[in-house]
């Protein structure tokens, strides 16, 4: 009896002294870290991953919304290249639609609404604003965190219908702002 006692004491110990993830989340956020890859962002809680065998590094969608989502897409870049040298935010943002958002034969269109430039730790980040017709029509919007580090393109992307933009925008405006890499 004195054993079960302590030992469900310890158990309840345990479990107090552990932070559970929901704890960790801040604002209807929750934290995520790529420590292999150097990145970490936050992105909403009750998310989940989806498994990904080529593109993405990493996807996560909402449960129920299934079309919401953020990724973070990692490409190589000419040695010795900064943010910079590929170009201002709009020249950066413009070719990002034509690559990746609304490639050619794709059927989308994708408009660069906001293209603009921040320093995180010495690090100069684009912020990019895209309004974005899929080839069903269907209206979406899209922002994207692009930064240059150890030779490669990072970029960080959240995605949702133009419906539910103005409840989710300043969630996901929340998320592509805390993307941040070298970790």
């Amino acid at each position: 009896m004195l054993k079960k006692l302590a030992a469900m004491l310890l158990v309840m110990l345990s479990l107090s002294l552990s932070p559970c993830p929901a704890a960790l989340a801040v604002g209807g956020l929750q934290p995520y870290v790529d420590s292999s890859d150097g990145y970490a962002f936050l992105y909403p809680v009750g998310w989940a991953p989806v498994k990904v065998t080529s593109g993405p590094d990493i996807v996560f969608h909402d449960l129920i919304e299934q079309s919401e989502n953020v990724s973070v897409v990692i490409n190589p870049i000419p040695a010795g290249k900064t943010l910079e040298d590929l170009g201002t935010p709009g020249e950066v943002g413009y070719r990002l639609s034509k690559a990746a958002i609304a490639p050619p034969g794709s059927g989308r269109q994708a408009e660069l609404v906001n293209a603009e430039a921040r320093q995180i730790d010495a690090k100069t980040y684009y912020l990019l604003e895209y309004a974005v017709t899929l080839s069903n029509k269907q209206q979406r919007h899209n922002l994207a965190s692009a930064v240059v580090s150890r030779g490669k393109l990072y970029t960080f992307n959240a995605s949702t219908t133009e419906k539910r933009w103005s409840k989710i925008h300043s969630l996901l405006e929340q998320a592509v702002k805390s993307f941040q890499v070298n970790y």
